[in-house]
Order: structure tokens, then sequence, then C-alpha cells
């Protein structure tokens, strides 16, 4: 798309439209308060500090889904749309890319919008020759099955480091994430 604002990575942002609703991967709209609420309130990132959710949305190709206003009687122009849900993906765009923070505020679930938007990242065009996804979920199977995602083939291959409580156990976390970089490094603020 000619013109379009683009990720960090060079990808060129997308939209896609449906009634009320649209779904950009232009990261400049996607508001960080309103993102970190959402991903702050889910299970999986309980508590993840604003800081840390910037540095991951800026390694990310963002997917944020909004509600679009139509304008009140006598009000000059559309409100701005508004985050109601929002998912990333962590990609090289070669081989492998990992679906993460996919949420829908509460209020719009249950109306095919996690559905559409786990369609329109499948669709992406600089995701299509990957040869593997991943994802992890406690709850949401039936969703992404939709999307062609099965359970692992061979679980005893796969390993992982996870670390449940780490947001919590460092106290001051915050700070950690704005420390300068050593020369050469880049700046996560």
């Amino acid at each position: 798309m000619p013109g379009a604002e683009s990720c960090d990575n060079g990808v060129p942002a997308r939209t896609w439209q449906r009634p009320g609703w649209e779904i950009s991967t232009d990261r400049q709209r996607l508001d960080l308060d309103a993102a970190h609420r959402l991903i702050a309130s889910s299970y999986w990132a309980a508590g993840i500090p604003r800081a840390v959710l910037a540095c991951a949305l800026r390694h990310s190709l963002c997917f944020g889904l909004y509600r679009r206003e139509p304008p009140a009687a006598g009000a000059a122009g559309a409100p701005l749309p508004r985050l109601c849900g929002m998912a990333r993906v962590i990609s090289d765009y070669a081989t492998y890319a990992y679906v993460a923070d996919v949420f829908i505020e509460p209020e719009w679930r249950r109306r095919g919008l996690g559905k559409w938007l786990m369609e329109c990242i499948r669709a992406h065009p600089h995701l299509q020759e990957l040869r593997r996804w991943g994802l992890v979920t406690r709850d949401m199977q039936a969703l992404y099955r939709h999307s062609g995602f099965q359970p692992l083939g061979h679980p005893e291959r796969h390993m992982e480091i996870y670390r449940p409580g780490l947001y919590r156990a460092v106290a001051d976390f915050e700070s950690l994430w704005r420390r300068p970089r050593q020369a050469g490094q880049e700046e996560t603020r």
C-alpha cells in the first residue's frame, strides 16, 4: 500500500473493514494506554509493565481491532475509532510466526470478531509462505482451530523457558526497561 505507515520492520500497514469495524496493522494508530489496559487485564499478562508491552509491540506486527462509531447528531465529523481488541505476531517473515496477545474486550466477544481478527492475521500477505505457526492458549482452542491451528504433532520436541511470576518478582521493572542502552543497542522508549 503506497504511502501507508509501515512497521519498524518495513512491512507496509494494511487495513480490513466490515460495517462498524476495522482491523489495521498501522502501529501509529495503536493507543499504547488502551492496549496496555486490554493486555494487562488478561490472564497471561496480568500486571505486565507498560514499558515491557511497548517494547513488545515495537518488535511485533500488531493488529488493532477498532470500533468505528457513527457520528453523533450535530457533531462535526465522526469520532476516532476506539481500540476494542488486538493481537500481535512475532515473525521472521520467512519461516515462523508466533501469535500472541489475542484479546477482545469482553463486551464485544461472541460476535465473530476474534475469528475475523485471526482470518486477517492468516491472510496478511507477508505471512503467507511460513513453514510453521505457533501460539499458546488455555481455553480458546476452538477459535484457533478455525484458523488452521491444531495441537502439537510432537509435543515432546517442543521446549520452553517459562517465568510466570516475572512481572511481580522484579520490583522496579519499569526503570529496568527505561535504562539507557549500551552503544549500538536499540532504545526501548
